[in-house]
């Protein structure tokens, strides 16, 4: 099986979030993100991550008696299965449902809100993004 096609779990995608948003990260590096989210165990973070490790999910390079660990899924690739999943499953793939749901339970900053005007503008347009 393809990395890219590998579906990660929610623990899984906890790990690989922290990978993607800082490359090259300890156990203990990870671990310490987690904690200050939820309570989890140590050993539970390094075995999770030496499970993903022989998935081909992570890579690792040794320096001195430490891992580095490194994400081999696209985050991109990944982010785009998630919400097609969830878009066709939830919401009949409506966009318009999707985000109307989402704007309608989530707080939304004035801020957030001028950006997703300007990006619907740009997409009248024919912008991409």
């Amino acid at each position: 099986m393809s990395n890219q096609k590998q579906k990660p779990s929610e623990a899984e995608l906890e790990i690989l979030q922290e990978l993607w948003d800082k490359p090259g990260l300890t156990v203990t590096d990870i671990h310490q993100k987690l904690e200050a989210k939820k309570q989890v165990g140590y050993t539970t973070t390094l075995k999770q991550m030496q499970r993903m490790h022989d998935k081909g999910m992570l890579s690792r390079k040794k320096e001195g008696k430490l891992f580095i660990y490194f994400a081999e899924l696209d985050e991109q690739l990944i982010k785009n299965s998630i919400f097609s999943k969830l878009s066709e499953t939830l919401f009949k793939g409506s966009a318009k449902d999707m985000m109307m749901h989402l704007l309608g339970n989530q707080e939304t900053t004035e801020e957030e809100l001028r950006e997703l005007r300007q990006w619907i503008e740009a997409k009248e347009k024919g912008g991409s993004k």
